[in-house]
Formats: structure tokens, sequence, C-alpha cells
């Protein structure tokens, strides 16, 4: 006869959000490979309940209590040896460069996994006894990307922000608080776009477009029409259709990868060697369109993460030895008092300590109407054991306060609050890939390099002659 114990994931393994993570799977063989246990598995959560270890043994070789410490040790040791980095990357980023990366990193010894995505997040799990985060920060930046705000940096206590914001108002001449510091860091924590900002890329695929259209029906419509002009507009076209895949194209030579971007313009080369301008202005026209809409949609994305995450204030009242000051939340400690005036977006998680109010939770939980919210009975009870507070009296960050200015005590640091472990759990799964898109890189990789190899063969001593070989490329696409 076998018992079970059930034990909460993100307990046993912090940094690990996913169930399906190498991590678990190294927990799971861990603790099957011991004397007394049965089996191992992990139960999926439902709602905002948290995925739970599942853990069947032996009673009469392992106690419950010998249970609990075999697994959270266990747990403890992988996740000390293994880290699990997400970071948020700046620059120049879009599908295939975040592919160049991902292989770049994973040449790293120590880099077990890597997931990059065009909307700059880049997720990491390393071995922290072959490699540090640090390096891993400093090969983005080798790789001309800014990594923004690495993962397990604690932020100042309470003690440290008002310190700190007491000397900057006395020594800056208009007293400017630690609130608007973080504000000013929040302002230039973006990347400065070009000329023609963020859709520079598609104003250039539809110009290439239009050119392209423009150059065809001129041949077609007008027969006086001299033959050098459509062509010139062609020429046009390909200048606005191939600026951005040159660009994308040195950048993976100069790393050594020969991406389906080169690809495209050996393609278009081949078409105007063989004096098929608007075919070849046509290919870029239709691989520049898909790359600018596929940039688009990537900074939709990006842009939504951003707005749930900017669901919780910046900044919280806090009182603090009979004092009220503000400071900036990623500064909030467990333990702290913050005040919450009516109307006002709740800065953390916690639990109320004074004041009834109704608290309006639809940009977190989507409930429909506020939820009445009353302090709790004994607060010591409640501080000793937070997860026990009754729903009644807990309250989150990102949550918005009704008519009646409540108190309330912080359970979990900003980096740490359900609305964080949102964002979190959505942006690694935006990191991430499916097996059909691993699927097809890896398809993208061999048709790319079967190309490359034709490229070469076609171009050494005694081979195919140029023409042939554009013939070649032009039939490629044409297939």
């Amino acid at each position: 006869m076998t018992d079970k114990v059930q034990l909460e994931l993100p307990l046993l393994l912090p940094e690990v959000t996913d169930a399906s993570d190498a991590c678990v799977r190294r927990l799971m063989a861990n603790l099957g490979a011991r004397a007394g246990i049965v089996d191992v598995h992990v139960l999926a959560g439902r709602g905002s309940e948290a995925s739970r270890l599942c853990v069947h043994y032996d009673p009469q070789v392992l106690s419950l209590a010998r249970i609990r410490r075999i697994v959270s040790t266990t747990g403890a040791k992988i996740s000390e040896r293994f880290g699990h980095a997400l970071l948020q990357v700046d620059g120049a980023l879009h599908e295939r460069r975040a592919r160049a990366l991902e292989h770049r990193l994973r040449t790293l010894s120590g880099v077990l996994e890597v997931g990059a995505s065009a909307s700059g997040l880049v997720r990491v799990e390393f071995d922290r006894n072959d490699i540090s985060e640090a390096a891993i920060s400093e090969a983005i930046s080798q790789f001309g990307l800014r990594p923004q705000n690495p993962s397990g940096q604690p932020p100042p206590s309470f003690a440290t922000s008002t310190q700190r914001s007491r000397t900057d108002s006395d020594n800056e001449p208009g007293g400017a608080t630690a609130d608007n510091e973080a504000n000013s860091a929040r302002e230039h924590d973006h990347v400065h776009p070009g000329l023609l900002g963020e859709k520079a890329e598609l104003i250039f695929s539809i110009s290439c477009g239009v050119l392209l259209a423009t150059g065809y029906l001129i041949g077609k419509l007008v027969p006086s029409t001299p033959e050098w002009l459509p062509i010139a507009i062609f020429i046009i076209a390909y200048v606005f259709g191939g600026f951005f895949t040159v660009r994308e194209a040195a950048q993976n030579l100069l790393h050594k990868r020969f991406e389906i971007d080169t690809l495209m313009l050996v393609a278009a080369t081949g078409a105007a060697v063989l004096g098929a301008w608007a075919e070849g202005a046509l290919l870029l026209f239709l691989f520049s369109l898909g790359h600018a809409l596929e940039h688009y949609a990537m900074g939709r994305a990006k842009r939504a993460i951003e707005a749930l995450a900017d669901l919780a204030p910046r900044t919280a009242t806090v009182r603090h030895k009979g004092e009220t000051r503000i400071i900036p939340v990623e500064y909030l400690a467990v333990g702290d008092v913050v005040l919450v005036r009516p109307n006002g977006r709740l800065p953390a998680d916690g639990f109320l300590i004074s004041g009834t109010t109704s608290v309006n939770q639809a940009p977190l939980t989507g409930e429909s109407i506020p939820v009445d919210k009353r302090a709790v009975d004994d607060a010591a009870a409640a501080r000793a054991r937070p997860d026990t507070v009754p729903a009644l009296s807990r309250v989150f960050a990102g949550t918005i306060n009704g008519d009646g200015a409540i108190e309330i005590e912080v359970t979990h640091r900003a980096s740490d609050t359900a609305l964080a472990r949102v964002v979190k759990m959505v942006s690694e799964a935006e990191a991430q890939k499916s097996p059909t898109q691993r699927y097809t890189d890896k398809f993208e990789r061999v048709f790319v390099q079967l190309y490359s190899r034709l490229r070469f063969a076609c171009f050494s001593p005694g081979s195919w002659s140029t023409s042939r070989f554009a013939t070649a490329s032009t039939g490629l696409w044409r297939c």
C-alpha cells in the first residue's frame, strides 16, 4: 500500500514556471530513482492554481516528513545548479536574427536551452557550474544587442531607498524624489527609432510594391514608353525592397551564417542577370512585406506584454515608523505597510490591515463586478501564515481600489506578485517554440545549406556559368 503527497512546483523550483521544463524532469528522475518512492508525476494547475508534484511512496520505507525533506532538498539542489534567465534585449531583432542569436548562445559551454523571439525576449536555461548569467549577457552584447534587466538582482530595501531619496533630494537643485528617478529611468528604457520609426520596413516594402506595379503598368499599357524607364523603376524597387534584406544578410554573413535573407538576394540577383527585373522586384517585395508584417506582429505582442506589466503602479505610499514616503514599487519589502487611496491601483500583493473597500479585480482575474474586502481579524496570525489569509482580506497588485482608503501589508516583492508571475509566464511562452516551429526552422536550415552548396558549385572552376546559375536561382524561386 502506498501513500501520496502533493507539493507545489513553484515552491520546489522557484525559477520554473512551465511544468514541462527540463528541471521538472530532472527532479522527477532524481526522486523516481530513490528507494521507497513508487511513482512521481505532475498535476497541471487549473486557473490560478500552481502545478503540483505528486509523489507516491511506501510509508513503511519513508515517512511523510522524510519525503518532504527529500523533495525539498532535491529541488533546492537543482535550482542551485540550473538557472533560468529571461532577458529583454534592445536592438534590431527579428525572427531570423533571433534564430542566429539562439545559435550563438547554444555554442556557449553550459547553455542547455535557448529560446528567442523577435519581440526581444530571450529565455536561457544554463548550468551555473559552467557559465554565469553575466557571461550570457556579455555574449548577447557581443552579438550587437543590449540585454536589459537581467533576472536575479534583488531590489534595495526600504531603508536604502529612503536614504537614497533623501540624499538625492538634498543634493539635487530640484529636490527630485526616487519616484521621479524611477519614472525617468523607465522613460529612457526603450529603443529610439530611426527617421521613419518602427514602421520603416513596412514603408519601404509598400514603396517597393508601388514601384513594381508602376513599372509593370507603364510597360504594359504605354506602348511608346522607352524601354529603359520600366527597368529604372524596377531598379528603384530593388533598392526599397532589398534595403533591410541586404543589411540583415550582411549581419548574418559577419556571423558566418548563410540564412534565407542571402538566399533571396541571390535569387533576385539571378533574376536581374536574366533581365527579369519585374520577377526579381516581386520576389523582394513579397519577402520584405512578410518581414515587415512579422515585425509588426511581434511589436504588438511586445506592447501587449508591456501593457500587462504596466497595470501595477510605479510607486507606492509606504508608512514606516510614523513616516510616510513615496517609493518605487521595486523597493517594497515583505512586511511594508502601503497606503492606498480611493480609486487608486494597488501596488503590491498583500492583505488588508485597516479599512474596508471593494476592489475591482477584473484586470487580473476578469471578474465582472468589484469584490468586497475588509481587514483581517488578527494581523499577527496573517503575517505568520500569509497563504492562509482568506480571499475576503487578500488583494493583488494591479487591481483597482474602490471608495475606501485602506492599508495593506505587503506579502510579496514586486517581482513575485501574481501579476508579475503572469507576465513572466506569458513572456516565457512567447520565447518558447512549438514543435512545428522547430521543425520549420530545421527544414529551412537544411534547404538553405543545400542551396549554398549549389551556389559554390556553380562558381567553382569548370562548373556552370554565371547565366546558368542565375537560371537555377530563378527556377528555385519559381518552384
